[in-house]
């Protein structure tokens, strides 16, 4: 049976309905969902924050973006409730997050390493050159 996702933009999601989302999702493995300071700052800051909810209007995915809204989209956060993987929910989210970002924008994300393989099933490109400088004091999850 198939059921309904509603898709929207929602820059005002609450950091509660996030952080929950990120631990039915594998990515709460790696944000620091029990700071949450540190998470409300992720969810205000946002330029683009794409949601998909079940029927019910629980949340059931997010996109979670910083953009110039012209040449470049970083999509920060991509989390899909594991019980709701594999119907499209996360390929969908990725496009509305393009859309909303703007017709000229390349899209960039850095995959979690559950979910490498997904990106080029979805007709992503892999980029062989990104680098990094941590925080002081980071500490991997």
């Amino acid at each position: 049976m198939s059921e309904t996702i509603q898709y929207g933009l929602e820059p005002g999601l609450s950091v509660a309905e996030f952080v929950d989302v990120l631990r039915r999702s594998t990515l709460g493995e790696r944000r620091p969902i029990d700071d949450e300071g540190r998470m409300a700052k992720m969810v205000q800051n946002a330029d683009l924050i794409v949601t998909a909810r079940d029927a019910a209007g629980l949340l059931v995915g997010v996109s979670r973006a910083l953009t110039d809204h012209s040449y470049c989209c970083y999509l920060s956060d991509l989390a899909v409730d594991a019980a709701y993987q594999g119907r499209g929910i996360g390929r969908e989210l990725i496009a509305r997050t393009h859309a909303a970002a703007g017709p000229g924008t390349t899209l960039v994300l850095i995959a979690a390493p559950k979910a490498r393989s997904y990106y080029p099933h979805i007709g992503m490109t892999q980029h062989d050159s990104c680098w990094i400088a941590r925080p002081a004091g980071w500490v991997s999850r």
